[in-house]
């Protein structure tokens, strides 16, 4: 919705969302006078881009509400229609990965609407879920840290095209390590199950510094300097 059409980013996930479409993502948005104010994207769990395990339950990729558009019963309608959708389509429930820090949504918003924890994932991350019946909930692909040590020394990007602004990210990054003298390599996730089982729980953005999981969403040159500083003191 703010991404730019012209970038590589844009082009990107536009191509990997008509791929998804075949394995039942939806993807729908919301809008005040005809401009978008908010989207929701989910995705039968078996085809998930987190990292997590489950059958019969619908995910929650995003949930995102423009800042202006807060307030206003956006997010509510949006996640109703998952929901609606959902049972529609006889799913045991929807889930969703929560971040209590930041790029992810916070998961109080969405106990208001029948959703509880079911499992937490380093360094941040719950996994919340709204059970229709008594199927088993999904769970996360725990042994992150073993899945991350098994990179070299250096940055690792392990990225995919599931958001727009990742592209520019990984720019910005390459352009870092490149002024820090640090070998950088990306991987490319090109398929659910990679995702799935990425060296954090959301899966589809993992940046690595000698093995170790530094951040699981996008930083600017600064930001990312800090970070490194802080590793390397």
């Amino acid at each position: 919705m703010r991404s730019k059409p012209k970038s590589e980013g844009y082009h990107q996930k536009l191509s990997w969302l008509l791929e998804r479409f075949q394995e039942g993502l939806q993807l729908k948005t919301i809008e005040e006078d005809g401009v978008p104010k908010g989207f929701i994207e989910y995705i039968p769990s078996e085809y998930n881009w987190r990292g997590i395990s489950g059958a019969n339950y619908m995910i929650i990729h995003c949930l995102w509400i423009v800042g202006k558009g807060k307030g206003k019963g956006y997010g509510s309608a949006l996640l109703k229609a998952c929901l609606n959708d959902a049972k529609l389509q006889n799913k045991s429930g929807v889930a969703m990965v929560t971040s209590s820090e930041t790029w992810l949504s916070d998961k109080s918003f969405f106990m208001k609407y029948g959703f509880r924890s079911v499992d937490t994932a380093p360094p941040c991350f719950e996994l919340i879920v709204n059970s229709f019946d008594n199927h088993p909930v999904p769970h996360f692909n725990h042994g992150w840290e073993q899945r991350a040590e098994k990179h070299g020394q250096g940055i690792t990007i392990i990225r995919s095209d599931q958001c727009p602004y990742f592209e520019d990210a990984v720019n910005s990054i390459l352009e870092v390590a490149a002024d820090r003298g640090l070998p950088a390599q990306i991987i490319r996730i090109e398929n659910c199950k990679d995702a799935q089982l990425a060296p954090s729980a959301y899966g589809v953005f993992n940046v690595l510094l000698d093995g170790r999981l530094i951040t699981y969403h996008p930083l600017n040159k600064r930001e990312l300097n800090k970070l490194l500083d802080t590793y390397s003191g």
